[in-house]
């Protein structure tokens, strides 16, 4: 297969999971490196960035979700795309790595197919953004005129209900939490409750029509775009 210019980096620090993450990245065409402490990792992307991170939440010394934080507030990997790898099945960690800026989280024990369209997914965003064209699921959004079509027909949207269906649809795929969506549709200023995202999310829906289904929501997380 041909090499990807993507370049993945593993902190994980049990070693049998890393080597097969590492495995099936490569055999998918990825680049893959692997960390079995947060120190190396960090070491690491001091000589430079990878296009992703699949960062363990259990790891000795720094856990997975002070590392999260530490990236987040530094300018450089501010944006820096991140996987959460975890083995607690509560829906409390799952939403405070999402709310930390962690772009998704696949929970152990996971199948190697799930971890490669996870992967994509999150590195098709990055793609997705920059396009003035983006077309899913019946709905057609054009960037540059601020249109949106559902099944051929134009859809009326106020400013913020475009901008919530815009960062839905460059996220497909994505489980995105309530606050991060309110972090990105409204502003960190923004002083409304989470429910404004409900209630947006519902005159969305209706609006589109059929194609609002598309919308799903994830029970105690949020709401992701896709099938």
């Amino acid at each position: 297969m041909q090499t990807s210019a993507h370049s993945i980096y593993v902190v994980e620090d049990d070693e049998n999971i890393r080597e097969i993450v590492i495995y099936a990245l490569k055999s998918a065409g990825y680049q893959a490196n692997g960390y079995e402490t947060g120190e190396e990792f960090l070491k690491a992307i001091s000589a430079g960035l990878p296009s992703l991170v699949l960062l363990d939440i259990m790891l000795p010394q720094n856990d997975g979700l002070e590392i999260l934080k530490k990236l987040r507030s530094m300018s450089k990997t501010k944006k820096l795309p991140i996987i959460m790898l975890t083995a607690k099945d509560s829906e409390y960690d799952k939403v405070k790595g999402l709310d930390m800026g962690a772009d998704d989280y696949i929970t152990k024990p996971f199948g190697v197919m799930e971890l490669i369209a996870r992967v994509s997914a999150v590195l098709r965003r990055g793609a997705e953004e920059i396009s003035e064209i983006i077309e899913a699921n019946a709905i057609t959004i054009d960037h540059k005129r601020r249109e949106v079509r559902a099944e051929d027909a134009v859809v009326n949207l106020t400013f913020k209900e475009y901008e919530l269906l815009h960062y839905l649809m460059i996220n497909a795929g994505i489980v995105l939490s309530r606050d991060k969506i309110m972090e990105a549709v409204w502003g960190y200023d923004f002083e409304g409750e989470t429910r404004t995202v409900d209630v947006h999310i519902k005159t969305l829906r209706q609006k589109l029509g059929k194609s609002g289904k598309f919308i799903k929501t994830v029970r105690n997380v949020g709401y992701k775009f896709g099938d």
